[in-house]
């Protein structure tokens, strides 16, 4: 039997990132908050002395057990998708902060390019530069308007960077100072400079120097441990949501915080969403949430899978091309070219986001009117910090075991470098998520079907990128370079990023996007979805400031929405498509 409990204002549904600045926010305001996370609970104490490669890089500790709820896959519509069962191409946090807690820190805002790419590309190419099967769309939301957004998040966040000089416009600078370069990271930014680039460090979530937040939260100065991607911060030197927004919304009194609370469908009817119904993982018990409003503030692919699976909004459908819950699933073109040195380097020690970059090729930051693409990539040499386990680089042709492998292990260890880009990923017709009719996860419920594949439009960018960093390589005096670029069909095998978007997109136009600018569902006013799934496509850069930015803009509007008593959030663009 299901236990109703008392209504309360607003419930979030995932507490990482984005869950965490809702219930910050909201609970500051004086709005009473719940927060439902299906992960067990964790702090920063308990990451102490784990620098543990088996456990968290090897064995996936905080990661979603795919023996109980995974996703399926295939390239396209005519194929059977089968279950991803071992962990590839992206990495599915769990656990209270999400993969907020497990990521590398990279926190990069997007170029004014992304937010009006349509119009931009048709203005300044003409629209047959659109690939027919491309679903490209603006995104109801300009540069200039969610800047101060970025803003605020980098100040909660504490980032370390300096300017972009193909950046948008900032209000402030970086609230603090870029990373320690080394000496890796001087041989790519003289080379680059000397290519005629303009290098510079790119923004880290790992900080320069110890930080205390508006909030009053303090984030440390990084050790350079090199354990931060997969892996929780036992230094606190890694902005996460359990040392930042979380503790803040606790501290209000005005937030309850539930683990192990796995929401299986939110509620509603006639037009409004009225709570969540969720199971206690450690009881089996079955409860549900009443809630003025509900923020569905879990990772991409589940913010999907529940709106489908509780019959909320339209879904897409690629050969009618109608629907909007599902389109525009959007992935990234990811890979790196390496090089071996006859000078030592000390890559083991490191940092997930210190890296020296180049933004020469991404967005339009260049002339596309001779290449048979659109967008571009971040071409950088990062300094994550090389751990024995996973990384033992060869030069070709050196046996996979034995002692030669061994004597070559050692040997170039410290002599390799690698280069590597993040390249955006741009909608086409038939990649999009829905519901798989087949498989289902521990309580019954299909899992999420993903039909992605790479496209030309990826094939030819990643060859472009591709040459660009060999060419780097071949100046830093690189031997033996190994890039690889041709871009075969996608596969959940090997890992390149977390960096899923999409599904549940951003517009201001309800026949094309799911949500507003403020990311509330158009056809649910007291529903809002937030993360990267309001993403129309996917840039050249890391997702998290953007999701960050975006949240901190859902949350005044959530605030708004609640003040005035309930209705559509009206803005300019989306004002006429209202009346």
């Amino acid at each position: 039997m299901v236990e109703v409990l008392d209504k309360v204002d607003v419930v979030t549904v995932g507490v990482g990132w984005t869950g965490g600045i809702v219930a910050s926010e909201l609970a500051k305001a004086g709005y009473n908050v719940v927060g439902l996370e299906r992960g067990r609970h964790q702090k920063q104490e308990d990451f102490l002395q784990t620098k543990d490669e088996l456990r968290f890089d090897s064995r996936y500790d905080l990661l979603q057990n795919l023996s109980k709820e995974t996703l399926t896959f295939r390239n396209n519509p005519d194929m059977t998708a089968l279950p991803m069962r071992e962990y590839g191409a992206f990495h599915l946090g769990t656990g209270l902060g999400g993969a907020g807690v497990h990521w590398s820190g990279v926190t990069w805002r997007f170029l004014p390019y992304d937010f009006e790419i349509r119009s931009q590309t048709i203005d300044r190419y003409g629209e047959e530069k659109i690939p027919e099967d491309m679903t490209l769309q603006d995104w109801g939301i300009t540069y200039d308007e969610l800047e101060p957004y970025y803003d605020k998040f980098e100040k909660t966040a504490g980032i370390s960077g300096e300017e972009n000089p193909f950046g948008g416009p900032r209000s402030n600078p970086y609230p603090t100072p870029p990373m320690k370069d080394t000496a890796a990271l001087r041989l790519f930014r003289d080379t680059t400079e000397e290519m005629g680039y303009q290098p510079f460090m790119a923004p880290s979530a790992n900080l320069s120097e110890q930080y205390t937040n508006p909030d009053g939260q303090t984030i440390n100065q990084c050790q350079f441990c090199s354990f931060c991607s997969r892996y929780g911060c036992d230094f606190g030197a890694k902005s996460d949501p359990i040392n930042t927004v979380i503790p803040t919304a606790e501290e209000t009194g005005n937030y309850e915080l539930r683990t192990s609370a796995n929401v299986t469908e939110i509620i509603h009817e006639d037009g409004e969403v009225t709570g969540v119904r969720y199971v206690d993982l450690n009881t089996g018990r079955e409860y549900e949430q009443p809630a003025e409003t509900v923020a569905l503030t879990s990772y991409v692919l589940n913010n999907v899978r529940l709106l489908l699976q509780s019959g909320l909004g339209q879904p897409y459908d690629p050969e009618e091309e109608t629907g909007v819950i599902g389109k525009n699933y959007c992935y990234q073109v990811e890979f790196s070219g390496r090089a071996f040195f006859d000078k030592q380097y000390n890559m083991h020690m490191g940092a997930g986001a210190l890296g020296m970059a180049i933004d020469d090729f991404n967005g339009d930051n260049f002339d596309h009117s001779d290449l048979d693409f659109l967008h571009g990539g971040w071409i950088s040499l990062r300094q994550g910090g090389r751990t024995p386990i996973s990384s033992n680089p060869v030069p070709s042709g050196t046996p996979g075991f034995g002692r030669e492998f061994k004597e070559q292990s050692i040997y170039n260890f410290y002599r390799m470098l690698s280069v590597g880009t993040q390249g955006a990923s741009l909608p086409n017709r038939y990649n999009y998520l829905d519901l798989d009719p087949t498989y289902t996860d521990e309580f019954g419920n299909p899992l999420l079907r993903m039909t992605f594949d790479f496209h030309e439009q990826d094939r030819n960018l990643a060859t472009f990128l591709a040459e660009r960093i060999e060419n780097i390589l071949e100046e830093m005096g690189g031997q033996d370079i190994s890039v690889n670029k041709e871009l075969g069909n996608f596969d959940v095998e090997p890992y390149q990023s977390t960096h899923n978007t999409g599904g549940v997109i951003i517009g201001d136009d309800p026949e094309t996007s799911a949500v507003n600018s403020y990311l509330q569902m158009w056809d649910h006013d007291n529903l809002f979805v937030i993360g990267a799934s309001a993403f129309a496509h996917n840039g050249g850069y890391n997702p998290t400031g953007t999701v960050g930015a975006l949240a901190y803009r859902a949350t005044e509007g959530m605030i708004e929405f609640l003040d005035n008593g309930g209705g559509q959030l009206v803005t300019a663009k989306n004002k006429s498509k209202l009346t």
